[in-house]
């Protein structure tokens, strides 16, 4: 029976994959202004279908006690009718951005007369395995398609029920604007096997995508037979240069660290150069601390803010994703990029200063996908860059780094045009 039922998957989630293969070709040669129709459809359909995917969400919301949903998990879980409106919005700010595919990259005539272009094209089919939010489900799909890509979905089984209604609404909206067929598919089973199945079909799938926890992230990477654009974790910094406005730095640290904590472009760790540690630690201890933030810091943190706990070699490396900042004095701005080079994740990283130089500085010597200059860590995402939307936000270097909008959902290829040119 087991190795029966290994058979079933094995098969369904290659029909999966095999039909999002032959949509991909499909969508690669589909007009833009098919697509752009297809999203406002979309976004008209989920306005129109509010008790619908309310009942849905409700079978979501009945179940989550048994997954052992934590509050904050269940408010991320819940379709209301503000976050149905901001789905319809948001497909509608895809469609309005410019069309990728086919855009002229680069082009050049060589002196033989040979004109070589370079050519804006999709990745093809891209496995999306993701948390259980339900906007999720709209936003990756509105995101693929806009780049031209099949997408399958692999969301969370605490979501499955909203997360079905969703994507019955837009292959709803694709029947009615002529999308290609299986564009969009969910993964319809909750068995965590079938994730391992769909990564081993290189032949029919050309990316996956992880965006979840570091576990799941790892898996993926370990067990993808095809890229994987992924990230860890999100330790971020924020260092306070000697030539900082303390002011700026405070309001700075305060809004990277706790005006969302559980994001991956929240500050972790907070780093400030000896010269203005005596003043500035201590007003933002304080600050930090009424927003129930707990600072663990080195030894001289510590002297400074008696209600600091001494922070481990582990806390300079951890993505607390909570109330806990790590805290660390340094002795010059070289310091502090050895220590966010050592420790950080990559991911967004910050200077608070006034001096051009230190910038500068600063901005060449973080290895990290996105540098920030006198601004919250906050800013790190698709939507604040202009991207429109994202995908996720990428600590790699191959292919994209940063935030994933439609462009780096996208390759290349080169069309060369002659008039009859042989190589001698």
């Amino acid at each position: 029976m087991e190795a029966a039922t290994k058979s079933d998957l094995a098969a369904y989630c290659a029909g999966v994959a095999q039909r999002a293969k032959q949509a991909g070709a499909q969508l690669s040669v589909t007009a833009g202004a098919t697509k752009v129709a297809w999203l406002k459809k979309s976004a008209a359909v989920l306005r129109a279908s509010q008790a619908e995917l309310a009942a849905a969400n409700a079978k979501d919301l009945e179940a989550a006690p048994g997954y052992g949903l934590t509050d904050a998990q269940v408010d991320r879980l819940r379709l209301t009718a503000e976050r149905v409106e901001a789905m319809a919005i948001g497909l509608e700010e895809v469609a309005s951005l410019g069309e990728p595919i086919g855009t002229l990259i680069q082009s050049t005539i060589r002196p033989n007369g040979l004109q070589v272009n370079k050519v804006r094209v999709p990745l093809g089919v891209i496995f999306f395995i993701y948390e259980s939010r339900p906007n999720v489900t709209a936003d990756a799909a509105a995101i693929c398609v806009k780049s031209g890509n099949a997408v399958i979905l692999r969301g969370g089984k605490e979501a499955v029920h909203s997360s079905r209604a969703i994507v019955d609404l837009l292959m709803q909206a694709a029947e009615e604007t002529g999308l290609p067929e299986n564009a969009v598919q969910l993964v319809e089973t909750t068995d965590r096997e079938a994730v391992g199945e769909f990564l081993a079909l290189p032949e029919f799938i050309d990316v996956a995508i992880p965006r979840g926890g570091e576990g799941l992230i790892r898996r993926v990477a370990a067990e993808a037979r095809m890229p994987v654009i992924k990230h860890f974790a999100g330790n971020c910094h924020v260092y306070v240069d000697a030539a900082a406005d303390l002011g700026m730095a405070e309001q700075i640290v305060v809004n990277s660290k706790s005006q969302r904590m559980g994001v991956c472009n929240a500050a972790e760790s907070l780093l400030v150069h000896a010269e203005v540690a005596a003043e500035f630690l201590p007003a933002i201890a304080t600050a930090l601390m009424e927003k129930g933030i707990e600072i663990r810091g080195d030894e001289q943190t510590c002297k400074l803010v008696p209600a600091a706990k001494r922070a481990s070699e582990a806390d300079y490396a951890t993505e607390f994703l909570g109330p806990i900042i790590s805290t660390c004095v340094m002795g010059s701005l070289e310091d502090a990029i050895e220590h966010i080079n050592r420790y950080g994740s990559g991911h967004t990283d910050a200077i608070v200063t006034n001096d051009l130089s230190a910038s500068q500085a600063f901005s060449r010597g973080v290895d990290t996908s996105a540098v920030i200059v006198n601004a919250s860590t906050r800013f790190n995402d698709g939507g604040e860059f202009g991207l429109g939307a994202e995908i996720g936000i990428s600590t790699d270097k191959f292919h994209a780094r940063g935030p994933c909008g439609i462009e780096e959902l996208t390759s290349y290829k080169y069309v060369v045009q002659g008039n009859g040119q042989i190589r001698s």
